[in-house]
């Protein structure tokens, strides 16, 4: 067992909750990721994202499908890739969740002790 959460784990299960929030495209997420995280000190590196994505499909968790990202396209030519749950996906999603929450309580308990210890 890892002393922490290793990161991974960390950015899938926030990746997990935003596909459950209807969040869109790898892009985004990470836009997201790293605002919501900015006063934390921490930028989750965008190779990062994109392997936890790659990842979450490969587990059967999401799948990827491709559209552009506008509305009109005679005029957007971007095209993005859209992650949603394969239909086993939202409980194989559920039971991952679970398993990160015992490793954050854990890790919860472990800081918790050393801020009491030395602070």
């Amino acid at each position: 067992m890892a002393f922490m959460i290793a990161q991974r784990a960390f950015i899938k299960l926030y990746l997990i909750t935003m596909v459950e929030q209807h969040h869109g495209y790898g892009y985004q997420m990470l836009e997201d990721l790293r605002r919501d995280f900015k006063s934390h000190g921490y930028n989750p590196p965008q190779s990062e994202i994109y392997r936890a994505l790659h990842e979450l499909v490969q587990q059967g968790i999401l799948y990827r499908t491709k559209q552009l990202k506008g509305n009109d396209p005679k005029v957007d030519f971007q095209e993005i890739v859209l992650y949603h749950f394969t239909p086993d996906g939202a409980e194989k999603a559920k039971l991952y969740k679970k398993q990160v929450k015992t490793d954050l309580d854990r890790c919860l308990g472990i800081l918790n002790k050393a801020v009491a210890d030395n602070y």
